[in-house]
């Protein structure tokens, strides 16, 4: 199955390390960060989870929910998580779960449908494409995609910057330029004519007929 931004996330039911959940359900009226992972106790992973516990509540300011996904069970979840602690200096909170029928793999196209087996005696380099991001919205729809090698540790500060850019934009008729932080200059859409960002952002900057800009909206 392939997805595409503002697809439905699909929905799954799965064993977590906080008990069984209804995703769509679990997601209720947040936004969500779903990240995965090929395999428990590996190394980029542990440090990637352990700094997402760190930033946790800049997601939950953003009624944001993290969920992580190993494709190993639960119970091993746990021990890695202790080890994250340690290693890491920060709690896993957060929901982690455990695909070992490589069914939400699978569902969100990190896996090939017609993967056969388990869990049992895959290798993080058999899984090296469950290393993706998705960003799903309160309507329960994709709003952002994003997959990495197994070598290189993803930046979560990035997901938060885009994750800002996305609830701003969703509010108001504005896009984000290049290398945006929260704060600075936004530019209006193009569906908003001249007259209406008089009315709506007045004092705008017109730098070409198409690119226009203003402060951001509070």
């Amino acid at each position: 199955m392939s997805l595409r931004i503002n697809d439905i996330a699909p929905n799954f039911t799965a064993q977590t390390t906080k008990g069984q959940i209804d995703f769509h359900s679990w997601i209720g009226d947040s936004w969500v960060c779903l990240f995965s992972h090929p395999k428990d106790f590996t190394p980029v992973c542990t440090t990637e989870l352990g700094y997402m516990a760190k930033i946790e509540p800049e997601f939950t300011k953003r009624n944001c929910k993290l969920i992580g996904l190993s494709i190993d069970p639960v119970d091993h979840h746990e021990r890695w998580s202790a080890d994250i602690e340690e290693t890491q200096g920060a709690k896993v909170t957060y929901p982690m779960i455990g695909d070992t029928d490589l069914a939400v793999a699978k569902l969100y196209n990190m896996l090939p449908a017609s993967e056969s087996g388990t869990s049992e005696g895959r290798t993080a380099a058999t899984n090296a494409t469950v290393r993706s991001v998705f960003i799903i919205g309160p309507d329960k729809k994709i709003k952002l995609m994003l997959t990495y090698p197994m070598t290189t540790g993803r930046n979560f500060d990035e997901i938060l910057r885009v994750l800002d850019s996305m609830q701003l934009t969703a509010k108001h008729r504005v896009a984000t330029p290049v290398n945006w932080k929260q704060g600075e200059d936004v530019i209006i859409t193009t569906a908003v004519s001249n007259e209406e960002a008089d009315k709506i952002f007045p004092g705008y900057k017109t730098i070409k007929p198409y690119l226009r800009t203003t402060k951001q909206p509070s």
